[in-house]
């Protein structure tokens, strides 16, 4: 799995655990969010990237991206499924290869859905799917780990 920082460049999935950890343990103690969140264009083909961004609270952050694609277009439904699915998968290996710390406790995965707009009757299901999966989770307008920054690499 290939990610792509603007501060690091081309990165594998372990040079990004290795970033993520740099950039905690070359700091002051403070509180961090780990946050994890996709989004998705579908023009012909389906493109979905997903963000990972480690947040320093009050003190900024970064940001690695992945980005995937299927060749035929899909409805609105299948691809916020998709996203949900591959923002779950990150966060499931995520939790395989991170240390047992703070960074574990405040992982949030955002969803690209909103009581506005045409995923409003999704939310319940999607939600429900990233909780039942062990997670917290974050909707529009609250969700801009999806809406925001992974919405700029789609």
């Amino acid at each position: 799995m290939i990610f792509y920082s603007p501060t690091k460049g081309k990165l594998d999935l372990k040079g990004v655990i290795k970033e993520l950890l740099v950039f905690v343990n070359g700091r002051n103690n403070g509180r961090y969010k780990l946050i994890i969140g996709s989004d998705s264009s579908a023009r012909g083909k389906t493109e979905f990237v997903t963000a990972l961004i480690i947040h320093h609270v009050g003190h900024g952050g970064r940001y690695f991206w992945h980005k995937e694609s299927e060749s035929r277009e899909m409805v609105l439904r299948e691809r916020i499924y998709k996203e949900v699915s591959l923002s779950l998968e990150l966060a499931q290996m995520l939790l395989e290869a991170l240390p047992p710390e703070e960074l574990r406790k405040n992982l949030e995965i955002h969803l690209d859905v909103g009581k506005n707009g045409p995923t409003r009757e999704m939310i319940r299901e999607v939600v429900g799917m990233v909780k039942g999966s062990g997670f917290n989770c974050k909707t529009k307008p609250n969700s801009y780990g999806a809406s925001h920054i992974a919405d700029k690499h789609v």
